[in-house]
């Protein structure tokens, strides 16, 4: 595969995953608004109950963004409270408030946590208590409010939000200690619905783009590659996989070549990106089709090779000083792979043989390769780095601790070329060719 197919095929993996962020963000924005809204358009969160042995509950909110941009997209909060007491709500700046009750107790709700939507109520809320000395005065008297309400029973106050430095308080309106009260806060934003239509809808052009790009180039190398598959034979080994020990060995070097490898892992990243979004494509391909398509399955491979070159030189291998190419292509370095392109695969088994059929494999490649939490040192990088000890001291790389990594990464990607629908061939459980 040419190097401008390449870069094609990793420019419509970044735009794929964009693309399924997009819709990600969309769907659940969009689903947000229909699940939550209520008949008067606010998103209502679930009822909460409070109860402190304080002057004051408050809640602070930071809105960033200049006036015009408030005037042009309004956005409306709703605090609806419930308490056994004559009850006062009100917005001010925060500077203002914390002036009002510097010398009072309050305590300032910081999160609650919901059991879930369903039954709407919240089961905890984190505060952070202020201590003071005195009682605050009567908060209808004060003149720095930016919109209050009292009374009696059910007190709905609602604000069009201003860019600035707000606190929502809600105290007795006598100002007495011990509040107690019942309510939810909602947003209402007629514009929120559009941003989440429009996130589906950019993500739904990103996604025809990348698809359109991939299959672009399946369709431009597939004359190239008809006429010149190596097949997959029946009870064959499809994975061709090679690493040659390559002696004399610098004792040294192994110290700084995760800092020379910094080019190949940016580079490797966007190359998995390209990986995933050609993974999901060839699944579809498989399910409906049998086939996987020849150009992503060449990229994919391509991918693999680099792969295995840079581990090899790097902490599962350290079994050569050359540094690997920067290329797809096979052969012209110690360490190569090749995988045989099948000539048919079970769309069957392409839905489960990557996620439930693997999962032993799943786990031996975990104890061989780290993975995080209790496998996270494998076998294949303690026993590098003991080897590279050793190495330090005799100038020599055990042979034994040689055959043995080699294996255990044969042993890898033989898991990765099934779990990435390469083959039909279940892995051996063997770390022998």
């Amino acid at each position: 595969m040419s190097a401008g197919r390449v870069v094609a095929l990793v420019a419509a993996g970044v735009v794929l995953l964009v693309a399924a962020g997009l819709l990600i963000g969309g769907g659940v924005l969009t689903g947000a608004c229909h699940r939550l809204m209520d008949r008067d358009g606010y998103l209502a969160l679930p009822a909460a109950e409070f109860a402190r042995d304080t002057y004051a509950l408050t809640g602070h909110a930071r809105f960033e963004g200049d006036w015009a941009w408030w005037w042009r997209h309004p956005t409306t909060v709703r605090a609806r409270m419930t308490s056994p007491k004559p009850l006062f709500i009100g917005v001010a700046e925060r500077s203002d408030l914390e002036r009002y009750l510097a010398d009072a107790s309050y305590a300032e709700v910081r999160r609650i946590e919901f059991d879930h939507f369903r039954s709407g109520r919240a089961w905890t809320a984190e505060y952070r208590d202020r201590i003071g000395p005195e009682a605050p005065a009567r908060p209808a008297e004060q003149p720095f409010w930016r919109a209050a309400i009292e009374g009696t029973g059910t007190q709905t106050l609602t604000w069009t939000i201003e860019p600035g430095d707000w606190m929502l308080v809600v105290m007795n309106a006598d100002a007495s200690r011990g509040i107690e009260v019942a309510g939810a806060v909602a947003v209402q934003a007629p514009w929120l619905p559009g941003v989440g239509i429009g996130l589906l809808a950019a993500g739904a052009v990103l996604l025809v783009i990348g698809v359109a790009i991939v299959v672009l180039v399946g369709r431009q190398s597939r004359g190239s590659a008809r006429g010149a598959e190596p097949l997959t034979t029946p009870g064959g080994d499809p994975l061709t996989f090679r690493g040659e020990l390559t002696e004399p060995l610098s004792p040294s070097l192994w110290i700084i070549k995760w800092f020379l490898l910094i080019p190949h892992a940016i580079v490797l990243s966007f190359l998995w990106l390209g990986f995933a979004a050609s993974w999901g494509i060839a699944l579809i391909s498989i399910v409906f089709r049998g086939r996987y398509p020849r150009a992503l399955f060449d990229y994919n491979v391509g991918v693999m090779r680099w792969t295995w070159r840079v581990a090899f030189y790097a902490y599962q291998g350290l079994a050569t000083d050359r540094y690997p190419p920067f290329t797809l292509r096979a052969g012209g370095y110690p360490a190569d792979l090749d995988i045989a392109y099948p000539a048919r695969l079970s769309p069957g088994l392409a839905l489960v043989k990557w996620w439930l059929l693997a999962i032993p494999h799943y786990i031996v490649v975990g104890i061989f390769q780290g993975g995080g939490g209790f496998y996270s040192w494998g076998l294949v990088p303690i026993l590098t780095i003991f080897a590279a000890v050793t190495l330090l001291f005799t100038g020599r790389y055990p042979r034994d601790i040689f055959r043995l990594v080699l294996g255990m990464n044969r042993w890898t990607f033989r898991v990765l070329a099934y779990v990435a629908l390469m083959t039909d061939r279940y892995p051996p459980f063997r770390l022998d060719g």
